[in-house]
């Protein structure tokens, strides 16, 4: 195997590197051969509440291309038979390992942010935007707080009631702005 590519050099088609990712406690270590198949951000509700986040960014590999390499037995699973996808965590944190899909049976899909280099592909695709949380952070300036290092908050506008009237964005408010 080839050690991981420099930043900023673009993957060759030919190309395959092994990148390591872990669980919180460091009991399940896993592997990908990249660059990983595809990568994209999240919205659905199962996948906040699995998450516990507005969404969760995830990477793609082929079934082949994915290893557990440490901490099997360390692994536990849940299959939702309503929606016939089955979800793997660690045991002894309850980090989540791997999302998979029954009509899908060839492919895994890990969260990104298990891995700490690169994985050969940026998300450029959001599933389930229609389920978009209206408290989800999009971008808005944030400016650092007062006494806190390493905190930025939105500052608050003039009108007290932003929130709570905040446009709904979506594809069915007509795009986004």
């Amino acid at each position: 195997m080839r050690k991981a590519a420099i930043l900023g050099k673009p993957w060759e088609a030919s190309e395959t590197t092994a990148v390591a990712g872990q669980c919180l406690c460091g009991a399940v270590e896993i592997e990908i051969d990249a660059p990983a198949r595809w990568a994209w951000h999240d919205h659905s509700s199962a996948t906040r509440r699995v998450h516990g986040a507005a969404y969760a960014t995830y990477v793609g590999s082929w079934r082949r291309r994915f290893r557990v390499t440490r901490g099997q037995a360390d692994i536990t699973r849940f299959k939702d038979e309503a929606t016939g996808t089955t979800r793997s965590f660690c045991a002894r944190c309850g980090t989540p390992l791997v999302y998979e899909r029954a009509r899908s049976a060839h492919m895994v899909n890990i969260p990104r942010a298990l891995f700490t280099g690169r994985t050969g592909r940026e998300p450029r695709y959001h599933v389930a935007i229609d389920q978009l949380q209206d408290w989800t952070y999009l971008g808005e300036p944030l400016v650092p707080l007062k006494g806190f290092p390493g905190v930025v908050w939105e500052r608050p506008t003039r009108n007290p009631t932003r929130n709570s009237t905040r446009k709904k964005r979506g594809p069915s408010s007509g795009g986004w702005s």
